[in-house]
């Protein structure tokens, strides 16, 4: 699979987090917002539709080269998603560029997953997902803990899937730091 795609599936089981009841309490606190986050590579954009949102999707290198290679994702790694709001017309419809893609406004959130050695222990194992941490961002950075808590209500298959999505874009896809 592709870049792309892995970061769609993460993006669509991001979105789907959000329409979940939040039901129980799960981790997120470990994640830090990554300042840095832009130094790393740009592996996606995404436009949403469904909610009228550009989104970009940035991760290490060290994770794209082990994504390439077929190799689990190293401990550190850090994935971001940054949403924008869609720059709309008079009707509501997301305007397009010259290209067919979302022109993309102000930040509006962000979503991070973050890998460490040992993360992920302390849940039962219909919630653990590997030694993967989530948490959501509002534009100012700080935690948005409804959000993060939503995140982990999401049906474990969704959030592997969302992972795999992102191992498959970064493996198939020429990619650039910016």
């Amino acid at each position: 699979m592709t870049i792309r795609t892995h970061v769609t599936v993460a993006s669509i089981a991001a979105s789907a987090a959000l329409a979940v009841v939040l039901t129980a309490r799960a981790g997120g606190d470990k994640v830090a917002f990554p300042e840095d986050y832009a130094k790393g590579v740009l592996y996606t954009s995404v436009d949403r539709a469904d909610n009228k949102q550009y989104r970009e999707q940035y991760a290490s290198r060290a994770a794209i080269d082990a994504a390439k290679k077929g190799q689990p994702l190293p401990s550190g790694t850090v994935i971001t998603v940054v949403q924008y709001a869609a720059k709309l017309d008079p009707q509501g419809n997301p305007e397009k560029d010259a290209n067919g893609r979302f022109i993309k406004t102000n930040i509006i959130g962000y979503t991070v997953m973050e890998k460490r050695s040992g993360w992920g222990a302390e849940y039962p194992d219909n919630v653990r997902n590997g030694e993967w941490e989530y948490q959501a961002f509002k534009a100012d950075k700080t935690q948005h803990r409804r959000q993060s808590q939503r995140l982990f209500q999401l049906p474990q298959a969704v959030r592997q899937a969302g992972l795999r999505v992102h191992l498959r874009q970064a493996e198939s896809r020429e990619l650039t730091a910016v």
